[in-house]
């Protein structure tokens, strides 16, 4: 067999023609060097990978090993990042791999129109990442399990009473965290060209302490950048008056969730778990 035909195509990005060019030792998955696959005005940025790890089973399979997932995202994410200091890049999904050149360009070819619409709309924009968690009761408990003897209820009826006031004052928490969220996404999406709330992060798989209340994100022109980095960081005045808050800034990435031609798609173009397939 030969080697053409053990390769496939793995494709990481489709951008505009690059005014710089990447870094000479960036390397992607398997450790390769990225290569751009120029077509009518688009480029896609490819590297070969082996069919005996990416044809559709053993995909399948390795997909179910978390180590080598890892290492395969870091890679993936490696060149877009790279991608992001020089352009704006349409990240693609991890795993988006064809049997061949000629099969990225069908893509390219098929995928114009969509592709050229938010290249355009994500032109000199970078996507920035806000969450913001609330600090569960439970935890709070938790540490404090060794209160003395006399913070205990005296009787039944107390222990209801206290535990009516503790309702009471975990609703009244969600509901000051959640204004708080609101007034914060408000500010930052009048300071961003576009902006998507995501659902809440699990915790479990997070691992993040507290319960998630907002996670969003924000396309921001390059040139405002800093401002908008200055306005999340005025926050911290806000959060630390509103007592077991806690707001999270990410970025700048690529704008993975601002690839979609539904503003209501939730999932970002470039999700590990939403691997596509196409040959």
């Amino acid at each position: 067999m030969s080697l053409a035909t053990e390769e496939l195509r793995y494709v990481y990005a489709v951008c505009r023609p690059l005014d710089a060019p990447l870094a000479a030792d960036l390397t992607g998955v398997g450790g390769v060097p990225p290569r751009q696959l120029a077509h009518e005005g688009l480029v896609a940025v490819v590297g070969p990978v082996p069919e005996r790890d990416f044809a559709e089973e053993p995909l399948r399979g390795h997909l179910e090993d978390l180590d080598w997932l890892a290492d395969t995202a870091r890679a993936h994410q490696r060149v877009i990042a790279a991608l992001t200091s020089v352009t704006c890049p349409l990240p693609l999904r991890l795993g988006t791999v064809f049997r061949d050149d000629s099969g990225v360009r069908a893509m390219l070819q098929e995928g114009a129109d969509r592709f050229r619409r938010v290249l355009e709309r994500i032109d000199g924009c970078v996507e920035w990442g806000v969450k913001v968690h609330l600090e569960s009761e439970e935890s709070a408990q938790e540490g404090s399990a060794g209160t003395p003897a006399r913070d205990k209820p005296l009787s039944g009826r107390d222990y209801l009473r206290q535990r009516r006031s503790r309702r009471t004052a975990q609703e009244e928490g969600r509901q000051r965290a959640e204004a708080f969220a609101q007034s914060l996404h408000e500010r930052l999406a009048r300071r961003a060209d576009d902006s998507r709330l995501h659902a809440p992060q699990n915790a479990a798989l997070s691992k993040a302490p507290g319960q998630n209340i907002l996670n969003a994100a924000y396309l921001v022109p390059r040139a405002h950048s800093e401002e908008f980095v200055e306005l999340v960081d005025r926050t911290k005045d806000d959060e630390r008056e509103s007592a077991g808050l806690r707001v999270e800034l990410t970025g700048p990435w690529a704008a993975y969730s601002f690839t979609a031609d539904d503003p209501d798609a939730d999932a970002p173009a470039g999700d590990a778990e939403g691997t596509e397939r196409s040959r």
